[in-house]
């Protein structure tokens, strides 16, 4: 009987330590949770052209002027910064660009926005940014969302054009 106590209680303390050692913290969600966007965006088709991977930060009332300041480099999004693939050749807002991943950068101004690809890869923010690292800067069409978009968002057309919007600011890229 002895012998049947001691080895339940070893057996009680193998796992209770076992436990202890092996149990996972998983974090909460995050506040400006990642997304993707792609073109084709339909799900069925494999064969993508294009794909941005971006995190989404949310307005909740607060000023889209403060979070992306007017003339200096914003990473289009939160965290780190949204990288767009192009899975082909293609032209970005006018301009050649090969087929390989990039950092999406943009300086919000009134009246245009510059986009930018750069060659900076797994960057957080744009603290590190370096216009030396540039592929291609061209000017986003500017229009206005008569629904405030809270969540920031992206988005392609049928036609490929890239949508960026964020509060009633919506910029479009045309991609060929």
């Amino acid at each position: 009987m002895k012998k049947n106590v001691l080895v339940i209680a070893l057996f009680a303390m193998a796992v209770l330590f076992s436990n202890e050692t092996t149990a996972q913290k998983f974090e909460g969600l995050d506040k400006s949770p990642m997304d993707a966007a792609s073109f084709p965006s339909n799900y069925k088709i494999s064969d993508k052209i294009v794909k941005v991977v971006y995190s989404r930060p949310q307005l909740n009332g607060r000023s889209m002027a403060k979070l992306a300041p007017a003339g200096k480099v914003w990473r289009l999004g939160a965290n780190e910064a949204a990288e767009i693939t192009f899975y082909k050749d293609v032209i970005f807002g006018g301009k050649k660009v090969k087929a390989g991943s990039y950092s999406l950068f943009a300086i919000p101004n009134e009246g245009n926005w510059t986009v930018i690809l750069s060659t900076a890869k797994n960057v957080w923010g744009s603290y590190f940014y370096k216009q030396e690292e540039d592929v291609v800067r061209v000017k986003g069409e500017l229009m206005s969302s008569m629904a405030n978009i809270n969540a920031f968002s992206m988005t392609f057309d049928k036609d490929m054009n890239l949508f960026m919007g964020w509060g009633n600011t919506i910029v479009k890229v045309s991609i060929k």
